[in-house]
């Protein structure tokens, strides 16, 4: 019997560049003056600058062009879809091999994380004070830059750990739990303070937020996992459950020897990765469109094809088979698209007498994740479901902001855009509060 040790299987993907090759990668670019790669990163990095500072040995002056756009560019650095954005508009991509800026962005960073080396301090006080609910990606960027502007910023965040799906929901081989948790202590190094297990509307007040802070930033994600209606449910697990366990707990895991994955987005990739690294010897993903339609980037449907998971398109399960509680198959149907619906795509329907069933000893399902609930409980307008904001990010209650993917009601969703947010939302905060001062230009 093989046995899997998930230390081995679940390592990062690229191993990091060592000095030498980031020089030699980092003297292959053209430094191009209007660079698209630096108009394709949502959050504007100056990339042809930090890739010239590598290459002249200012690794600490690197990291710091890249931290001054970006306070997680060592997250996004292994999670953005670089093939899609930065590399994506490279222009040496088209006749040549595009630069490796995601590796090269991740050797800068790190090498200021591994040597303690402090790039930032906070600004000099301005007596107002700012509470961010939620510790991802968005809320600690703007937890970040607010308090480089001097402002005196709490954080409240519901789990036990800080960093959002960074710790929790991307699993190792993208990002290890350590990378987030050195963003979360840069942050706190900033004079941020983060407060944990503190989720608003159960030992959190509203009330108490509002009354005791100058201005408030929302950054709480999306909900949980939807149901999916169908028999025998409760056999289904949560996919962002499975790929959480797989950081935190990955010996204590049960993986099945046939396991499906239901849904064809980047969530879906990783639990069927973390499925077949640890030990299925089959893993199938199952989804009603086809691949035209998948919301998991093109790079990540060939990555995980290349790990030998199997696809079942145009496929829509409508029971979980089970004998005595133990999972034995997935009753599905046979769809045919049809006009597209409100999503823009084309509507699955079912073709009537196409039932069949797939066994399987184990089910996954990463079908999407719930609306914002938040709107509700503190009576915001929503749009589409999402948290309505202005241009400046600012929700229907004055000083009250929103950022990530609680705003995502256009666009995708992405760890990047969710750091944009932060950034553009902590700077119209400060014009608001300190409008004297502002937002210098360069910032």
């Amino acid at each position: 019997m093989q046995i899997i040790k998930p230390e081995e299987v679940l390592t990062e993907y690229y191993p990091p560049l060592t000095d030498h090759e980031a020089l030699v990668e980092a003297n292959r670019c053209l430094y191009c003056y209007d660079a698209p790669c630096t108009h394709a990163c949502p959050t504007h990095i100056d990339i042809p600058r930090f890739i010239k500072k590598i290459a002249t040995e200012n690794v600490v002056g690197s990291a710091r062009t890249i931290l001054e756009a970006n306070l997680m560019g060592a997250t996004c650095a292994r999670v953005c879809p670089v093939q899609e954005l930065c590399e994506g508009a490279c222009v040496l991509g088209s006749d040549h091999k595009p630069i490796a800026i995601g590796r090269l962005q991740r050797y800068a960073t790190d090498h200021v994380y591994e040597r303690g080396i402090e790039v930032f301090k906070p600004g000099a006080p301005t007596g107002k004070k700012v509470a961010v609910i939620g510790a991802g990606p968005a809320g600690l960027t703007c937890a970040g830059e607010l308090a480089k502007l001097g402002h005196s910023v709490t954080v409240f965040e519901k789990r036990e750990l800080a960093g959002g799906l960074s710790t929790y929901g991307i699993i190792v081989l993208r990002e290890p739990v350590e990378v987030a948790q050195a963003e979360v202590e840069m942050v706190r190094r900033l004079g941020v303070k983060i407060k944990t297990q503190m989720e608003l509307g159960k030992n959190l007040s509203w009330d108490e937020v509002r009354s005791g802070f100058d201005a408030v930033f929302l950054s709480v994600g999306l909900g949980v996992v939807p149901a999916m209606g169908i028999p025998g449910e409760e056999h289904i697990l949560d996919g962002l459950e499975y790929i959480e366990a797989s950081k935190m707990n990955p010996h204590e895991m049960t993986i099945g020897s046939n396991v499906i994955v239901i849904g064809a987005g980047n969530t879906a990739v990783d639990a069927a990765t973390v499925a077949r690294r640890l030990g299925a010897e089959r893993v199938t993903v199952v989804y009603r469109r086809t691949d035209r339609e998948m919301t998991a980037y093109p790079h990540e449907y060939s990555f995980i094809k290349n790990e030998g998971v199997d696809f079942r398109f145009l496929t829509q399960p409508v029971e979980v088979i089970s004998v005595d509680g133990r999972v034995t198959g997935l009753k599905c149907v046979r769809m045919a698209l049809g006009a597209p619906d409100a999503s823009g795509r084309p509507a699955p329907e079912p073709v009537p007498g196409s039932a069949f069933v797939l066994p399987c000893d184990q089910i996954v399902k990463a079908i999407g994740q719930a609306k914002p609930a938040v709107a509700s409980l503190l009576g915001l307008e929503t749009e589409k479901g999402y948290l309505k904001v202005s241009e400046d990010l600012e929700t229907s209650q004055p000083n009250v902001y929103a950022g990530g993917d609680c705003v995502r009601a256009k666009g995708s969703a992405s760890t990047v855009m969710a750091v944009q947010d932060g950034k553009l939302a902590a700077f119209a905060m400060h014009r608001k509060l300190v409008p004297s001062v502002g937002v210098a230009a360069d910032d």
